[in-house]
């Protein structure tokens, strides 16, 4: 994991966004600590994480709320409110173009509904994952939802609110840690929370419709 956090960086963040011909513009992965005890658990290639992906200047995840529309939602790159960030790593370059690109999160955006949001088979770092993926062709690393693929595997382990079989959307929030702290906050957004992240509104074309999505 150390490997993969010093090869991305402030330099990869740094680079903007800026179009030199095909496939130029930067797509980065932004990593935030969710509790402190990261810095213990990173040792042993685990840990509890948000992420993000920053394109064109902004930055992008998912998070749950209790109605049936989108999740995704865009703030300032490396300031994601009531998380602690950690480092930026390069992922790629895609060739989308700003105006190609808002098409493109709008209707990514109908697939990541606030209510069907799940802690351990489709949380942020799952978006991420597919966002990345989509943009560039390449994965997010692994150590980043390395705890949920773990929860999966182990699942029948898990306390019965947090397997996958359960219907109910489950957050951070719902989540204590053996030191007994808490997450500063979580990826339920509380009426407070919308002040800050800007949630993005689904494409008026229908979801099935072709979605241009070009690998570099």
């Amino acid at each position: 994991m150390g490997g993969a956090v010093s090869g991305g960086g402030a330099g990869a963040a740094g680079a903007g966004a800026g179009a030199e011909g095909e496939g130029a513009y930067t797509v980065v992965l932004n990593v935030y600590d969710l509790t402190p005890l990261n810095n213990y658990l990173h040792w042993c290639g685990l840990g509890i994480f948000h992420s993000a992906v920053e394109v064109h200047g902004s930055e992008y995840s998912f998070g749950a709320h209790d109605h049936p529309t989108s999740g995704v939602f865009e703030v300032e790159p490396k300031c994601c409110p009531g998380f602690m960030y950690r480092c930026s790593i390069f992922i790629g370059r895609t060739s989308l173009n700003p105006l190609e690109f808002r098409d493109f999160i709008q209707r990514m955006a109908s697939e990541y509904h606030g209510d069907t949001y799940h802690l351990i088979s489709k949380n942020c770092n799952h978006f991420t994952d597919d966002l990345s993926t989509r943009l560039t062709g390449k994965p997010i690393p692994g150590w980043v939802n390395r705890l949920a693929k773990l929860g999966a595997f182990c699942n029948c382990l898990l306390p019965e609110s947090m397997r996958l079989e359960s219907t109910g959307t489950k957050h951070l929030a719902d989540c204590h840690f053996s030191d007994d702290s808490r997450t500063s906050s979580n990826e339920h957004f509380e009426d407070e929370d919308l002040e800050d992240k800007h949630l993005l509104s689904q494409s008026s074309v229908s979801e099935d419709a072709i979605v241009k999505e070009v690998h570099r």
